[in-house]
């Protein structure tokens, strides 16, 4: 295979704030940066070693230029990052008030993003790809939601490995009810499913407004429940990342629960992306799946102990070290 991965949906130009733990009122600058969980996970991917494609759109202006050559830079392939004229890059604003403040604003009225085609999607090299990364937002409105469940279809049937990643973004659904729908009708299609609990409860609750309008989950029974169930109905692995309690792997075999990594923590915002390409990097390594999360987890942690979002992102040599210190230190 001369791909390993090709992510697909949502990007953005990030201004992240210099002034850490500052108002956002008193913000005095910004740093520019490169986000959108798909191509964080395709930017992760490549720093851990992997041939990654991304599957986007941005304006046709110098903002757009400005994401492509991120892009390239980071050694992602741009041959499918399509400048779409009368359309804007998305972008992404994002205050740092540690240790759980991090105010993040999107402006997204009708990004390029969302505008992707079938056609396009028939470009893309899956024959010569190992594995298709989706995104929740992508379901969220425009025609990227068909090219999403289109290219499900052809990985399926081309036996490529799919992710998800739930990606919740609560204000780009036109209804509460709406996330759950979409996410129950192209999870059958996927693999591997990652998310947090509240991602995972609004994805799969009957009643998920709350969670919709930003509470934490509590029914966690429940939530264990629904999650068995689905496992069992669509034969999914179920990735579920429960903060600082670690995660569980849900296979329709076993459970594997994983620990975290304590940090102190600078910034949340693209750990759970750090932790995707490290999940995906660990699994085309053959690792199996507890050595493969502890390596995600690893990925994370790095991330929120560092300021930015996609220049966060660990490379292989990085997350070694880590590991192997933290293996000394008894963690």
């Amino acid at each position: 295979m001369s791909v390993d991965l090709i992510t697909v949906g949502r990007v953005s130009m990030d201004l992240f704030a210099r002034d850490i733990g500052a108002e956002f009122h008193d913000i005095t600058a910004f740093e520019t940066g490169v986000g959108g969980s798909p191509v964080n996970i395709a930017i992760g991917a490549s720093r851990l070693g992997l041939k990654a494609i991304a599957f986007t759109a941005v304006g046709d202006d110098e903002v757009g230029r400005f994401v492509r050559h991120y892009l390239e830079r980071e050694g992602v392939n741009i041959d499918h990052v399509l400048s779409k004229a009368g359309y804007r890059t998305g972008m992404a604003v994002v205050g740092v008030q540690p240790p759980d403040r991090f105010p993040l604003l999107f402006y997204r009225e009708d990004p390029a993003d969302i505008h992707l085609t079938i056609e396009e999607a028939r470009t893309l090299p899956l024959t010569d790809a190992r594995a298709l990364q989706l995104s929740g937002t992508a379901f969220s409105r425009g025609s990227t939601r068909d090219v999403s469940l289109y290219l499900a279809e052809q990985a399926r049937a081309g036996e490529l490995t799919t992710w998800m990643d739930l990606d919740l973004r609560p204000d780009q659904w036109s209804h509460p009810l709406a996330y759950g729908l979409n996410m129950r009708t192209v999870m059958p299609l996927c693999d591997v499913v990652i998310g947090t609990e509240e991602e995972f409860m609004a994805a799969l609750s009957s009643a998920p407004e709350a969670i919709m309008a930003g509470e934490k989950a509590t029914d966690r029974a429940g939530l264990q429940r629904l999650l068995l169930e689905t496992r069992a109905q669509c034969d999914l692995t179920l990735v579920v990342k429960r903060g600082a309690r670690g995660l569980s792997v849900l296979r329709r075999d076993c459970v594997v629960d994983v620990p975290g990594y304590p940090v102190e923590i600078v910034n949340t915002v693209g750990a759970g992306d750090g932790f995707a390409s490290g999940l995906i990097a660990g699994r085309a390594r053959g690792w199996d799946w507890e050595r493969a999360a502890r390596f995600a987890n690893a990925c994370g942690a790095l991330v929120v102990t560092r300021h930015g979002c996609a220049r966060a992102l660990p490379y292989w040599r990085e997350v070694e070290d880590f590991i192997a210190e933290r293996e000394e230190a008894g963690e």
